[in-house]
C-alpha cells in the first residue's frame, strides 16, 4: 500500500501548472494540516492499514516547502505504526522555500528523499516558466539537502518549451549531473486547460527530436531510463508502485486514493475540504478500464504487462509487435523497448 498527501499551496503559480494549487490561501494552512489529519486517520480504517503496510509515502502538491515541518508532525506520528521499516518516504520542494530550517526538520520527521522542482537551470526560461526560484538556489538546495544527509535526491526537468535548443537543454543536463542527485524526470510541456499557457499555446514548440536528445543524453550519464519521464540510478519505488496499479491511500485537496476497483476523490477547493475532509466522491472501474490502465502504465514504465491472462486476441497482437522488435517478452511478461512508443502500442494491442 501506498500513501499520498496532498499539500495545495504555493507561493507562485507556474504558468504551465494545472494541479490544484492556490498561492492566496496561506492563513488556512493550519486549519487545513488539522483537516488533512482527520481524513488519514479516516482512511487509514477504511483501507485497512496495518502495522508497516505502508511501502511508500509521497508528499506532493502545490508546493510542501511552503509547510512548516512543525504542521506535519502530528500526520507522521499518525503514520508511524504503519510505515514500513525501510519506507521510501518522499517530499517534494521548490528550491526557493525549502530552506536548510525547513530541510533539516522534513529530515528529522523522517524523510529520507527530496524531489526539487528546478525545471531549468536557465534564468530566463525560469522566469517565463513563472518559477519563483533561481538557478543559484536550486543548486544550493540541492547541496544542503545532501549536507543535511538526505539518502535519495531528485530534480525535475521541462523540455521543449519555446526556444528550447539541445544547446540549452544539455547545459541543463549537465548542470544536473554536477550535483549530488541519483534521480531526473525529464518532463515535456504540455498546455493544459485552466493554466496561463492555455492562453498562449504557441509557448510550446514541437520538436520529438528534442525528447530523444534529452533522453539520451542523460542515460549515456548513467541514469537508465526506467519510464517515459523517469531516470536514474535510484528508481522511485512509490512511482513504480502506481504502475503497477497498487492501492494507495489519497489525502488532501485534489489527491486521488485507490482501493479494488474504486477511486476517491476528496473535494479540490481548500476551504470545502477543511469543513469536511471526509466528503469524497468515488470511480468504480471496470474490467475493461483497469485492464487498458495495466496497459498503457506497463509499457510506459519497466513494470511491463503479464501476458498470460490477457485475451487471446491481444496475445496474439503482442507477438507479432515482439516479431518485429518492438516490445520483448520474458517469463510471461513483455516490455517496451521504447517508452516514447507506448501509447501507439496499447491503441494497436486494444485494436
Amino acid at each position: 500500500m501506498l500513501l499520498y498527501l496532498h499539500i495545495p499551496y504555493c507561493d507562485s503559480k507556474c504558468h504551465y501548472c494545472s494541479f490544484n494549487s492556490y498561492v492566496d490561501k496561506f492563513d488556512t494552512r493550519k486549519a487545513y494540516m488539522e483537516a488533512l489529519y482527520r481524513q488519514l486517520l479516516f482512511e487509514l480504517e477504511r483501507f485497512g492499514a496495518a502495522a508497516q503496510s505502508i511501502e511508500t509515502l509521497f508528499i506532493g502538491g502545490g508546493t510542501p516547502s511552503t509547510v512548516d515541518p512543525a504542521l506535519y508532525a502530528p500526520l507522521f506520528d499518525l503514520v508511524a505504526p504503519y510505515l514500513h521499516r525501510d519506507a521510501e518516504i518522499t517530499s517534494e520542494a521548490n528550491p526557493n522555500s525549502a530552506t536548510p530550517a525547513w530541510l533539516q526538520g522534513m529530515r528529522e520527521l523522517g524523510v529520507n528523499r527530496v524531489s526539487f522542482g528546478v525545471q531549468s537551470f536557465d534564468a530566463d526560461k525560469l522566469k517565463a516558466l513563472n518559477r519563483a526560484h533561481t538557478p543559484r538556489q536550486a543548486k544550493e538546495a540541492i547541496l544542503t539537502a545532501r549536507a543535511l544527509g538526505f539518502a535519495h535526491l531528485s530534480l525535475d526537468l521541462i523540455y521543449n518549451y519555446r526556444g528550447d535548443t539541445k544547446a540549452l537543454l544539455l547545459a541543463d543536463i549537465t548542470e544536473a549531473f554536477s550535483l549530488p542527485i541519483d534521480h531526473i524526470s525529464a518532463y515535456e510541456l504540455s498546455i493544459e486547460d485552466g493554466t496561463k499557457f492555455a492562453a498562449t499555446p504557441q509557448v510550446r514548440q514541437e520538436n520529438d527530436a528534442l525528447a530523444f536528445f534529452v533522453a539520451e543524453e542523460i542515460r549515456k550519464r548513467g541514469f537508465p531510463q526506467y519510464e517515459i519521464s523517469n531516470y536514474g540510478g535510484y528508481r522511485s519505488r512509490h512511482n513504480q508502485g502506481y504502475w503497477e496499479l497498487k492501492e494507495y491511500i489519497g489525502a488532501g485537496a485534489g489527491a486521488v486514493g485507490f482501493l479494488g476497483d474504486t477511486r476517491y476523490y476528496p473535494r479540490t477547493d481548500i476551504d470545502r475540504y477543511i469543513a469536511d475532509p471526509l466528503h469524497n466522491t468515488q470511480e468504480k472501474l471496470s474490467a475493461a478500464e483497469m485492464l487498458t490502465e495495466k496497459l498503457f502504465l506497463g509499457l510506459r514504465s519497466c513494470i511491463g504487462i503479464e501476458t498470460a491472462t490477457l485475451p487471446e486476441v491481444m496475445r496474439e497482437r503482442i507477438s507479432l509487435l515482439v516479431k518485429e522488435g518492438k516490445l520483448h517478452e520474458r517469463n510471461q511478461r513483455c516490455y517496451n523497448t521504447n517508452y516514447f512508443l507506448s501509447d501507439e502500442l496499447v491503441l494497436f494491442i486494444l485494436g
